[in-house]
């Protein structure tokens, strides 16, 4: 069986007969754990509990049919062990985490719990009596943390997608350093459910995979509101679904720790920005790096010290765990409503400066260490990993860790883009065309990118436009404000007429289908849904909100018109387009203005 699969691989081999379900007997046994990436491989008996509940079902229905996954270990899988890294903390999960749970009910198989900084706490994949995790490019140097197991799994292509956590960067950290996606959703998206928290407050479920495209389909299954979870909220519907503003903010202060090899690489990672069309500048990052502190040298280091001391005793604990959550005996209650103060101070600021800009762009990790070299130096050198990330749960920010470069020693080394809370789908997109320019390779494979699906939720409506909505028109302006973003310039079916009508201002057409027609041309903008009404609201008579067919012959709503004013209007389906319409009138105003004027037109 081939190992190196994506989502869409699993699923054609699938369908092809090229493999059944069963074969996951066989695959499982054949895993091994040179690396230390797994506590808790499935046994025969837990593959064939899941595999009898997809038999008899319609396998194209499920979306996930017979893909298997591999869980963290301090998510709750029915079935499995929870350890949370922790020997002592160890129980028997008898229901699935809710985001489990709904994987599972499109068809996703768990094959096995994997590796972790225990209790979550660490960015090195060290801190574990199940082994450090080996990094799936050289064994000699750390995988990054604390979801370790889970990146390894996916990078080396024993399952196309897996579950992590991100308090700190958990679920950025190990991407970077394995070549692979990370998307730390905006906190709330997923339900945390069944989770062993680190910070409770924080706290988030991530997901890695080989491709932005299968973390997407994987994010749409997982995402929704749990009303088990407090922490849970409801994806709003007034945000943008693209980029649009065309600007990346990098930190001024740079911090590379020595490391000249991630530092070449943020530098093409700059250009390569620059290339896709984006312009970049230089902010401020005291801020950021004050908050990023903040996370374990202020009081907040007590929600750690709460979440491991509900299941063992600090004396169970790894010894480096151990020291971490001893430090919240220096913090007395006014010193975390303080640190409460002070992060909401440091957040506002940070959502203020990021502002103008789509997305933030950062080194995943400054450097990356050796796991000899972690083990002597523990405390320090990881503290190293989270200059980019501890920030940015606090500032509640949404953030997907992306390769970058294979450097010059063998390692990867990637960066990650950080956007607002629910930027989700905008940093998704943005995704696939980074993905696309870098060429890299996939994890550990020989195998390129390739685009499978197009980033989409339920949270926007798209719409066509062909006339004074189109992109430098005079009422453009009612779609940018409620943060539509353009998504692509197209075509209708060719069975469409247009029509410039009498008596509007500012002047507009009115499109119409006909058998006899043409194609016509438009652009599709994609509008949150809550914003959609205020855009309707304003379409006056004859025009009205109705569904037109694009060339590719799906179909989306758009601008049309009534019958009646089309009576004494004027066709011009034969310029193409409302562009080209306008153009005329102007070449035709200037050709009459020089004739009056004298000139000779040639």
């Amino acid at each position: 069986m081939k190992q190196l699969w994506t989502i869409q691989d699993w699923k054609n081999a699938y369908e092809n007969k090229q493999i059944k379900l069963e074969d996951l007997f066989d695959y499982v046994k054949s895993i091994s754990n040179e690396d230390h990436a797994w506590i808790e491989l499935a046994s025969t008996a837990q593959l064939q509990k899941q595999i009898d509940q997809l038999k008899n079902q319609d396998s194209t229905n499920l979306p996930l049919y017979g893909v298997p996954f591999a869980v963290k270990d301090n998510i709750d899988v029915a079935g499995f062990h929870t350890t949370a890294a922790c020997k002592e903390a160890e129980y028997l999960a008898t229901t699935d985490a809710t985001v489990v749970a709904k994987l599972k009910k499109a068809g996703a198989i768990v094959i096995g719990k994997t590796n972790l900084d225990q209790f979550a706490t660490g960015l090195v994949g060290v801190r574990s009596p199940y082994g450090a995790v080996k990094n799936s490019f050289n064994p000699e140097y750390i995988s990054g943390g604390s979801s370790s197991g889970s990146s390894v799994t996916v990078a080396k292509g024993v399952v196309p997608f897996s579950l992590g956590t991100d308090t700190a960067g958990s679920g950025r950290v190990p991407a970077g350093h394995n070549n692979i996606v990370g998307l730390k959703p905006t906190k709330g998206w997923f339900s945390t459910t069944g989770l062993i928290p680190a910070c409770r407050s924080i706290d988030v479920i991530s997901i890695f995979a080989l491709t932005i495209d299968d973390a997407w389909t994987v994010a749409n299954i997982m995402q929704g509101y749990d009303d088990a979870d407090v922490y849970s909220r409801i994806h709003p519907a007034n945000v943008p679904t693209q980029f649009s503003k065309g600007k990346i903010a990098v930190p001024k202060q740079l911090e590379f720790y020595g490391d000249t090899e991630t530092e070449k690489a943020f530098l093409i990672a700059i250009e390569r920005v620059k290339t896709l069309g984006y312009q970049v500048e230089e902010i401020d990052f005291t801020d950021f790096n004050q908050l990023a502190q903040a996370l374990y040298n202020d009081a907040w280091v007590a929600e750690r010290t709460v979440a491991v001391e509900k299941l063992i005793t600090r004396d169970q604990a790894h010894p480096v765990i151990a020291q971490i959550i001893a430090q919240a005996d220096k913090f007395k209650a006014t010193d975390a409503l303080q640190a409460e103060y002070h992060r909401a101070e440091l957040a506002r600021k940070i959502n203020l400066a990021l502002t103008p800009y789509d997305a933030l762009m950062v080194p995943t990790a400054p450097t990356i260490y050796k796991i000899v070299d972690v083990e002597a130096d523990p405390i320090v050198k990881n503290s190293h990993m989270g200059a980019y990330t501890n920030f940015v749960n606090f500032a509640d920010l949404s953030a997907i860790a992306l390769p970058n470069v294979m450097r010059t020693d063998g390692l990867p080394s990637g960066v990650t883009f950080i956007a607002s809370a629910w930027h989700d789908q905008a940093l998704a997109n943005f995704a696939q065309k980074w993905q696309a320019e870098t060429a890299l390779t996939l994890g550990t494979s020989e195998q390129n990118y390739q685009k499978t699906l197009e980033i989409q939720s339920n949270n926007s409506v798209k719409l066509a436009v062909v006339g004074a909505h189109l992109t430098g028109m005079p009422l453009n302006f009612q779609l940018t404000t409620r943060l539509a973003t353009l998504l692509k310039k197209t075509k209708s079916a060719a069975n469409y007429r247009l029509y410039a009508l009498k008596n509007t201002t500012p002047p507009k057409p009115g499109l119409q289908c006909d058998a006899q027609g043409q194609s016509i041309e438009l652009e599709v903008w994609d509008v949150p849904l809550a914003n959609f009404g205020a855009i309707v609201a304003e379409v006056p008579a004859p025009l009205g909100i109705g569904n037109v067919q694009l060339e590719d012959g799906s179909w989306v709503k758009g601008f049309i018109c009534e019958s009646y004013a089309i009576q004494d209007a004027t066709d011009i389906s034969h310029f193409g387009g409302w562009r080209s319409y306008i153009q005329s009138l102007k070449q035709n105003n200037t050709t009459s203005n020089s004739t009056k004027s004298g000139e000779v037109i040639s």
